[in-house]
């Protein structure tokens, strides 16, 4: 009987790790270049790091343009809404399942990387870093013209160095760590707004807040867009009390 007990106790106990371990499969829906949801789960693609929806890069010319939503946009059109397989290896902080997926048997974090679209997080992993030199030899996506990584941007790093093929203007770091804050949302799924206050405290505010729409959007304000709740307290954002 107590051997009995012993192994229920074991099975329990393993559960959550053998359905954590568990395949995600289904058509996904676009957030970032690196953030799918498939049904509710939310996805971040493991071992790559894009730019968010709002990221500004440069191009060719020396000017601005919107990376991020370049990034969601073209591995939507890669994609095409056919059906993903997404290993589930972890769940990160923020509570989004950590993957590494494949749509028709092709590695996608392998793709966007290659195509210059994201890049190999080597923080967490080495396993894309051969196809980042490819994409930055081919002057691929994000490397043909000027941008500071993903990583750096997030937290607006002013001393991080400027990627990219292109050879960057004076004033570069200023444009490249501002945000695509303009008066328009980078995308119907990215209608929150973050602004500073006075205290210098950044506020968010949803589409239903009482002062919603006296915030101007206006990157020499400070002000930026955010796709979610999650993405804009991951900023160290708080929600107006009004």
């Amino acid at each position: 009987m107590k051997i009995t007990n012993l192994l229920v106790a074991t099975s329990i106990l393993l559960l959550p790790s053998i359905a954590q371990a568990a395949d995600l499969t289904g058509v996904a829906k676009i957030r970032d270049g690196d953030q799918i949801q498939i049904g509710s789960s939310r996805i971040r693609l493991g071992g790559i790091d894009a730019p968010s929806a709002d990221q500004l890069c440069l191009n060719t010319n020396g000017e601005r343009w919107t990376c991020g939503a370049a990034a969601r946009d073209e591995l939507a059109k890669h994609v095409e809404n056919k059906s993903w397989t997404c290993h589930v290896e972890r769940t990160d902080r923020r509570g989004r399942i950590v993957a590494r997926c494949e749509v028709d048997g092709e590695d996608i974090q392998k793709w966007l990387v290659r195509s210059g679209w994201a890049l190999s997080y080597a923080r967490f992993s080495h396993d894309y870093d051969a196809d980042e030199a490819a994409a930055r030899e081919a002057k691929a996506g994000m490397w043909q013209g000027a941008f500071i990584a993903p990583w750096d941007w997030r937290v607006r790093n002013k001393k991080t160095a400027i990627l990219g093929a292109a050879k960057p203007p004076p004033n570069a770091h200023a444009t490249l760590l501002a945000s695509a804050s303009g008066p328009v949302a980078p995308s119907p799924d990215c209608t929150i707004k973050g602004n500073v206050n006075s205290a210098g405290e950044c506020i968010y505010h949803r589409p239903t807040s009482r002062w919603y729409a006296q915030i101007k959007m206006q990157i020499n304000k400070g002000t930026r867009w955010f796709c979610s709740v999650e993405d804009a307290e991951a900023a160290g954002c708080r929600e107006t009390k009004r």
